[in-house]
């Protein structure tokens, strides 16, 4: 190899690791302190969502298990050994043998198993996406099988190397080849596990239930138990009304990339000591440049009330001052970018992942509607949990702290919250428009979708807490109608998915919807049951 090869490969790994070790020490910096555990929880989600971490930490374990178990073979008694009935006692040779029959035969069943996923990763991709390929390959199963299998072959090798002659003080570690033997048989057992996991895995309706829950997860991360539209409470409104008009200063993205992450504690802290208000107009999933505006830092006049309120006395009070390079680095640290859009807690990745299985069926190479349609029912139960629930509020604040020549610790008033960072709330109807519709953009010139989407709507009525969400769903009535009219071949089509979206309008406009039962009967169903009935009269 060239010396300027090495060099340049020397210098990459300094880089990386000097990389490493800032990231690391900006973990336990104070600047991070108040974002700590979100920070450590996302990079605990990042090694379990790896398919290395699992299969490494079981050779881990197969590498410490062997000295530990030879260990306890050299003090046990002999004849306790012979008197188990499963135990193995044989020879030095037949130990041998044992161990390099169980390390051949694990480490190329590994192989197979490693071969069968890569063929549904394959087929996964073209099938259903390559953005559905994590959900696949954060499957836990599918790693502590591979990782039982590699992890056995490292133990095996390791008690293959501690087997020695009789004549030898210590001769066969019994215990230790014992165990390797019920690893075998375990592994022998995981296989007929795997095969029988992987097939029900590339099942459509599993694969969408699986996305779903997903979404169900993020769900439950951002939005509250119980609905509750009041925002703005324990805000002061002064804020809200008036920090437009203060001194403002754009802030720019770090660099290029998608907002994967935005640490809520860390930028509140950021504007507290700063004294101002950072408003963002980006979301999770969003896509921008380092040129791009991605908000506001509102500088805080130094008469205004919330400001004075911090601290009555004039040496320790926090003034407030303009953005300088710590602002911008401790910046930079609150949001992460990254340049491929990755898995987070964002809701619309989430419910996309199921978009995508949906538009993907209605395509002409694939054609299957029954998949799009068991993807808007999925999609319907998680916007039904989330029009029925509290949204994150855009607004965050903090409460200032005492001093010891604070007047409301004498009279017991509690200090009011302060207003520090606002941030993008996506609409339900934002969520409705980037699920429900992009499958109705795709599903114009099939009725079975069109109508799925049309119950979707009564069904998503059933969880209206205001007229805002219920002029959503009219909205979205129209625009299944006017995708039905102008892409359906026969008038027939057209005017039975009329007259569906008009008794499902007439339907979601009643003032006691959410008390009936809606159920479309077509002009033609209605016309059989009426003479059917007739003639048993």
């Amino acid at each position: 190899m060239p010396n300027s090869t090495k060099k340049s490969l020397l210098e990459k790994t300094i880089a990386t690791g000097i990389q490493g070790l800032k990231q690391f020490s900006y973990l336990w910096s104070t600047d991070t302190l108040a974002s700590l555990p979100e920070r450590l929880k996302n990079l605990w989600q990042q090694l379990i969502g790896s398919y290395w971490f699992i299969p490494t930490a079981c050779v881990l374990l197969g590498i410490l298990l062997a000295p530990l178990l030879i260990a306890i073979d050299e003090h046990f008694d002999r004849k306790a050994v012979k008197e188990i009935g499963f135990a193995f006692t044989g020879s030095d040779a037949a130990a041998r043998a044992i161990m390099t029959a169980i390390a051949g035969a694990v480490l190329g069943v590994a192989g197979t198993t490693f071969s069968i996923t890569i063929a549904v990763l394959s087929m996964a991709s073209s099938q259903f996406g390559p953005r559905l390929l994590r959900n696949f390959l954060t499957d836990t199963s599918n790693q502590l099988v591979l990782g039982a299998f590699i992890g056995t072959f490292s133990y095996s090798l390791l008690v293959l190397k501690a087997i020695h002659k009789q004549d030898v003080a210590f001769g066969v570690p019994q215990l230790a080849v014992t165990f390797a033997i019920i690893m075998a048989i375990s592994c022998a057992l995981l296989l007929v596990y795997f095969i029988q996991h992987m097939v029900h895995a590339i099942q459509a309706s599993h694969v969408i239930q699986h996305a779903s829950d997903d979404a169900m997860e993020n769900i439950d991360y951002w939005y509250g138990k119980y609905c509750d539209v009041q925002h703005q409470r324990d805000v002061e409104q002064v804020d809200i009304e008036q920090y437009k008009q203060w001194p403002a200063t754009p802030i720019y993205a770090p660099h290029s990339g998608y907002l994967q992450q935005i640490y809520v504690e860390s930028v509140v802290a950021l504007a507290k000591d700063y004294g101002g208000i950072i408003r963002l107009h980006t979301n999770l999933g969003d896509f921008v440049t380092d040129r791009n505006i991605i908000g506001y830092f509102y500088q805080r006049p130094d008469d205004q009330v919330s400001h004075l309120q911090k601290t009555k006395t004039s040496n320790l009070a926090l003034l407030a001052r303009r953005p300088d390079g710590n602002f911008w680095q401790r910046l930079s640290a609150c949001v992460d970018l990254v340049r491929r859009p990755t898995h987070s807690n964002d809701i619309a990745y989430s419910l996309g992942q199921v978009t995508e299985i949906a538009i993907r069926a209605l395509s002409p190479g694939t054609n299957d509607p029954k998949t799009a349609i068991s993807c808007v029912q999925s999609l319907t139960i998680c916007l039904s949990v989330m029009m029925r629930r509290q949204p994150p509020s855009p607004y965050h604040f903090y409460t200032p702290d005492h001093d010891h020549d604070d007047l409301t610790i004498t009279t017991n008033r509690p200090r009011l919250p302060i207003l520090a960072v606002i941030t993008k709330t996506p609409k339900i109807s934002d969520f409705i428009d980037a699920s429900l519709g992009d499958i109705r953009r795709y599903a114009t010139a099939d009725l079975m979708v069109l109508k799925t989407l049309c119950q979707a709507m009564t069904d998503l009525n059933y969880s209206c807490v205001n007229d805002g969400q219920r002029q959503t769903l009219l909205r979205e009535l129209t625009l299944i109608e006017r995708a039905g009219e102008e892409n359906l071949a026969y008038s027939e089509l057209v005017d039975d998915l009329f007259a569906m979206c008009r008794q499902a309008r007439q339907f979601i406009e009643g003032d006691s919807a959410q008390h009936q039962h809606f159920e479309y009967t077509g002009s033609f169903s209605a016309h059989i049951h009426k003479t059917l009935e007739s003639q048993s009269s």
